[in-house]
């Protein structure tokens, strides 16, 4: 562990934004808290890679905040860029994936320029292990390419009006959801728009989480779905805590594992075809982002800019005069593109962008400014607070 000696060193970590702070723990349990952490961090070989240090404040408290060494840093993910942390890590092969994966969690929240806040090291602990459940689950998402239907297994859903899909009485939530997603389990794609999905798939993160560690609040999670669905706005309010801006934006190769994100559609005319005004996607760690329609070919952040771009060319105008996306001409210019190195490296000069502002389409790129993760859901710090029906 590089504790803090020299004043510089000490004064360059209390100013940096990013990394892990374990909040108002009391100033005489701070090394204890320290010991905690890098004990915790042995199972992933990260102990001798971070630096820590103790920040005390007026009440009798101190604040621990925990990042990469700089050296190791800028290895591993250099610019923040934590697309290639996978080949970067130089892990002894081979590997457990799942221990991997976690692995690469841990590292893009250490090093993360956002400031990622825990109150003990349960809930950071719980924390990456929902986003390690919500990447599994993202890997093995498969929906049926409809951006219009909806539909989901009878035998666990039902469709009302005003709550939306509901679960039927006795059907388990984290069966259900799996049933709904995940086609090995029916034999079935579903019908439902990708940006439904990721709701599902954050929900079922979450439920994972509570079957192992606070199954009261998996009882409640499981009868409000059993009266009402949660999803848009409220599912956002609910959920989800949102990390980055439009003043202050993320870098554009910064991911954690387990992330919701958006890219943006920058073409006026072709986003106002239903479901390519952008595309809502999860960050499953390795460098790749969710493909639901195809799940054998997840998105890279290039291949996922170079198709946006081609959505440009895929319009047309159906029968009843509605707009529509014909991806077969997409498929076909992203692979006449790719063929050329040159026009490649023009494309992603163009969308590798920050986006505009709502309602702009100037000269942004595809990528958002922000990022998205679940409130925690520890037993004893837990943040998710569950609307009524």
């Amino acid at each position: 562990m590089g504790r803090m000696n020299s004043p510089t060193s000490w004064l360059s970590l209390q100013t940096l934004e990013g990394g892990i702070q374990l909040v108002h723990t009391p100033a005489a349990q701070g090394d204890l808290l320290a010991a905690e952490l890098v004990g915790a961090l042995k199972h992933w070989g990260l102990a001798a890679e971070i630096q820590t240090l103790c920040v005390p404040d007026d009440t009798g408290h101190t604040t621990l905040i925990c990042n990469l060494r700089p050296e190791f840093q800028q290895t591993v993910m250099p610019r923040h860029n934590t697309l290639g942390l996978h080949r970067t890590l130089n892990s002894p092969a081979p590997v457990d994936p799942v221990w991997a994966l976690e692995r690469e969690i841990w590292i893009a929240l250490l090093g993360s320029p956002h400031r990622f806040s825990f109150p003990d090291v349960a809930a950071l602990q719980s924390h990456v292990r929902v986003r390690r459940n919500m990447a599994l689950a993202a890997r093995k998402t498969a929906l049926a390419f409809n951006t219009e239907a909806a539909e989901r297994p009878e035998c666990d859903w039902h469709y009302e009006e005003e709550p939306g899909f509901i679960l039927n009485p006795g059907r388990p939530l984290i069966n259900a959801l799996i049933a709904a997603t995940q086609p090995e389990a029916t034999g079935k794609l579903y019908d439902f728009s990708c940006y439904r999905a990721t709701e599902y798939v954050i929900l079922l993160g979450i439920a994972q989480e509570l079957q192992q560690h606070h199954p009261a609040l998996l009882a409640d999670l499981q009868h409000l779905n059993e009266r009402h669905a949660i999803r848009s706005g409220q599912f956002h309010e609910v959920f989800l805590i949102e990390y980055g801006s439009m003043e202050a934006p993320l870098p554009a190769h910064f991911y954690v594992p387990g992330d919701r994100l958006w890219f943006r559609n920058p073409d006026e005319y072709s986003s106002d075809v239903t479901g390519y005004e952008g595309s809502w996607v999860m960050y499953m760690g390795n460098g790749l982002f969710s493909n639901f329609w195809k799940r054998d070919k997840p998105f890279t952040l290039e291949s996922k800019a170079i198709e946006m771009f081609h959505w440009k060319d895929g319009v047309y105008t159906d029968e009843h005069g509605e707009l529509k996306m014909d991806e077969s001409v997409v498929e076909a210019r992203v692979a006449q593109t790719l063929t050329n190195p040159k026009a490649t490296a023009q494309v992603l000069e163009r969308m590798l962008r920050m986006r505009d502002p709502k309602g702009v389409y100037a000269e942004g790129g595809c990528i958002d400014t922000t990022r998205e993760y679940p409130k925690g859901v520890s037993l004893h710090h837990c943040e998710l607070v569950l609307p009524h029906y």
